[in-house]
């Protein structure tokens, strides 16, 4: 694996590849940029080193020459062939141009495609409509270099993506789940939980699987000596996608479930974002509402009295009666008192009823202006996030966010935000104003809100907002974006420290991005990983045909402890999938999920089918039928 790049991201991608996926990695990178996070002890290699020789200075034995074998960093200020050629990707299997600059990143994507075919692409850049065409540029080029190569047999495709993108449902995750223990998959985020052991007698829940069983020391302090781990080491650790019946006897052992994240709230019913027509309660206020009914009520007493006392047909009553309410009826001169008394009594109702026509014309009118520009956040609104900043990442949680259903209050000090015409087509309550001003986080409702989500790009801005959200309501659920990995893990601290009831997330958009970026450095089968302890569970896309190990068994059958498991089968048609399921399917809910969890274990998987399915990295490897995989360091 190839990582090239001149900022923060690429050192946190580089060391997510060798931590999480034990991966061989070199790291493009300026010696002047190198005061981001720390890749351990490595000897650092200069481009004119390795073009006097094949050798690499300090490989020899002990810790270094085993770092070198893992990660080794070439100093270049400029990327350009030569550097790409030393950095051996003519042999690479996978490269990441994580520059900030997008024509630093296109430029060298072109020459790395000439030079290796074969080559699995991942590009960050900010423009979206470009990458879509870069994608399938880069991919043809592939094809036209080699005409027999079958990318999406090799998986060595172009893949192209934004930092902000990647970030998103993490920090959706953490501002709904509390979470970034989270993998996309399908338009659906699913999260790892630790469920605590189950006390005598019962069962843990398991969600939609058990992926793990935690150590013993983790939940009885005797550990070695107490409950379930009296036996071996591997007894005593954690025991990764466990079986039925392991799960059954380790009845004291905490367990790692799979669940999706959904919005739970039941008092507030769930309808789909954006809808076209407005409902009566925008449109009308309840005062309003209240009084037409009172005037309809009227109208209607009216004219039952005045078909009971004229004995007149009923429908020619209420005619008679809405031309005096309208007074253009001729007065009841000479008539019977009855009638006398309910002409006057119409007009009176008529002198009231107008004002009330009024006021709800200027209402209607009110509501249809505020559907194409912007809306208040209704009173009484509770158990929403407030999310503070609409710029390039807060656009995308936005996004996100009601994706998943959930309310939003959204803040934002700039008129010219990309994030406002979202908000604005996504019918989204937004307070214009700056959140450090008196009264604007009053405004959008924080004292009753699930959470707080603060991401603009100012780190001050956002540590001086979760603190006075923190005063109006101390147990509040805050994420705040920091740039800084020092900082934000001093705040982290301060705030736990401050407030322990409540939960408290600073993320670093570099810090959340690296993972996806990783996992598309994988394949595009791959989902994303999961840490559980010192451990790594891997989520990949399989398809059933060509795996003996799937193909024609059952879901109960294809299921090996401790190596992989089949946890959801996708069940759209074969040319109706998306190639990546880990992609975000856009703005707005998904037009049809294909995945089918709680699968019944007496299916039988045919070769059409593709499945998602939870291994270890070295199940996973076998599972794909590469036994020459590295296995793990556990």
């Amino acid at each position: 694996m190839i990582v090239c790049g001149d900022d923060g991201l690429a050192r946190r991608l580089a060391s997510e590849l060798r931590e999480v996926y034990k991966e061989r990695v070199t790291l493009v990178a300026p010696a002047a940029r190198d005061t981001q996070p720390s890749l351990g002890r490595v000897p650092r290699v200069s481009v004119r080193g390795l073009l006097g020789g094949p050798g690499l200075p300090g490989a020899r034995n002990g810790d270094a020459g085993q770092a070198v074998r893992e990660l080794r960093v070439l100093d270049a200020a400029e990327l350009d062939e030569g550097v790409l050629a030393s950095a051996g990707v003519a042999g690479a299997a996978a490269l990441a141009l994580v520059y900030e600059d997008d024509d630093t990143n296109i430029r060298a994507a072109l020459v790395a495609r000439r030079l290796n075919p074969r080559l699995r692409l991942v590009i960050r850049l900010y423009n979206r409509k470009l990458g879509q065409h870069l994608e399938e540029l880069l991919d043809q080029a592939a094809l036209v270099a080699e005409p027999g190569i079958d990318l999406r047999e090799l998986d060595s495709s172009t893949t192209v993506l934004s930092d902000a993108d990647t970030a998103a449902p993490a920090l959706a995750a953490s501002a709904v789940a509390g979470t970034s223990k989270v993998v996309q998959a399908d338009g659906l985020l699913l999260r790892a939980v630790e469920r605590t052991p189950p006390g005598r007698g019962q069962v843990a829940d398991p969600g939609l699987c058990t992926l793990a069983l935690l150590s013993a020391t983790t939940s009885d302090p005797a550990g070695a000596e107490g409950a379930e781990g009296t036996g071996s080491g591997e007894d005593r650790g954690p025991r990764l996608l466990p079986d039925d019946r392991a799960v059954a006897a380790a009845t004291g052992r905490g367990i790692v479930a799979l669940e999706t994240v959904v919005h739970t709230d039941p008092s507030r019913p769930r309808r789909r974002s954006g809808a076209g027509a407005l409902p009566v309660a925008s449109l009308f206020s309840q005062r309003l509402r209240w009084s037409l009914a009172g005037m309809v009520a009227a109208v209607a007493a009216l004219a039952v009295a005045s078909w009971a006392t004229t004995g007149d047909h009923p429908l020619h009553a209420a005619y008679i009666t809405l031309l005096d309410i309208f007074a253009i009826n001729d007065p009841a001169v000479g008539d019977p008192a009855q009638r006398q008394v309910l002409q006057i009594l119409a007009g009176f109702v008529g002198l009231l009823l107008l004002p009330v026509l009024v006021a709800a014309a200027l209402e209607a009118l009110g509501a249809f202006r505020t559907a194409t520009v912007l809306r208040r956040p209704p009173r009484g609104m509770s158990g929403h996030v407030v999310l503070l900043g609409l710029g390039k990442i807060g656009a995308r949680v936005l996004a996100r966010l009601r994706e998943l259903d959930i309310p939003v209050v959204c803040v934002e000090s700039d008129p010219q935000a990309r994030g406002l015409a979202l908000a604005r087509r996504l019918r989204v309550p937004v307070v214009m104003g700056d959140v450090t001003d008196e009264g604007v986080l009053e405004a959008a409702s924080v004292g009753r809100a699930h959470s707080l989500l603060a991401l603009t790009s100012s780190d001050t801005t956002n540590l001086e907002a979760a603190l006075y959200a923190r005063a109006v309501k101390p147990d509040l659920r805050a994420v705040l974006r920091l740039y800084e990995d020092g900082f934000a893990t001093a705040v982290y601290r301060t705030l736990r420290a401050a407030h322990p009831a409540a939960l408290t997330r600073s993320r670093s958009v570099t810090h959340l991005a690296a993972p996806a970026f990783a996992g598309a450095m994988m394949g595009r089968r791959i989902l994303g990983a999961i840490p559980v302890e010192r451990r790594v569970l891997v989520f990949a896309a399989v398809e059933v045909a060509g795996h003996p190990n799937l193909e024609g068994r059952t879901i109960a059958e294809s299921f090996r402890p401790g190596a992989w498991r089949v946890i959801a089968l996708d069940t759209a048609a074969p040319e109706d999938r998306r190639p990546d399921l880990a992609s975000a399917p856009g703005y707005g809910p998904p037009p049809g999920l294909g995945l089918v969890w709680k699968l019944h274990p007496g299916y039988v998987l045919r070769p059409e089918d593709r499945v998602v399915v939870a291994a270890t990295r070295r199940g996973l490897a076998e599972l794909l039928g590469r036994p020459g995989v590295r296995t793990p360091r556990t």
